[in-house]
């Protein structure tokens, strides 16, 4: 026997047209947090990221570094740009902390990190620990 649908063409036509009945012509919800966008490399000898965090200055970037774990945050600071006899009809900048964190497959040494800020882009060079030997034990 073949399956029926039940299909109410009433139904599906006031659906359709009350849909875009009550939409609003601005919306005025906050911004969402923005996001950092981080490219992560690897070659054999170090990991290589790359995060956009654009207008922010470089005194107000904070990279962490713990064993193969990853945090990078930024303080993005609201400028007043209105001036007098103006007023703010909208505003979708965000302003306020991002932040980003990851782990990485092997742990990385602290001391050789190097980090460099231009032009919107953070760069990290992250080299890897230098992993000890594996051991093997003989089975008796």
């Amino acid at each position: 026997m073949a399956n029926t649908a039940r299909f109410n063409v009433l139904d599906n036509t006031l659906d359709n047209l009350m849909r875009g009945f009550f939409v609003r012509p601005m919306n005025y919800e906050p911004a969402l947090p923005a996001q950092l966008r981080v490219d992560v490399t690897e070659d054999d000898k170090s990991y290589s990221v790359r995060a956009e965090i654009p207008g922010v200055k470089k005194e107000d970037i904070n990279v962490a570094v713990d064993g193969n774990q990853v945090e990078i945050s930024a303080e993005v600071k609201n400028e007043k740009a209105v001036k007098d006899g103006e007023r703010l009809l909208r505003s979708e900048r965000y302003y306020g902390r991002v932040y980003r964190a990851f782990t990485l497959d092997q742990d990385v040494d602290e001391t050789a990190t190097q980090a460099r800020y231009s032009e919107g882009i953070l760069e990290l060079r992250l080299p890897k620990k230098a992993s000890a030997a594996v051991k093997r034990i003989a089975v008796q």
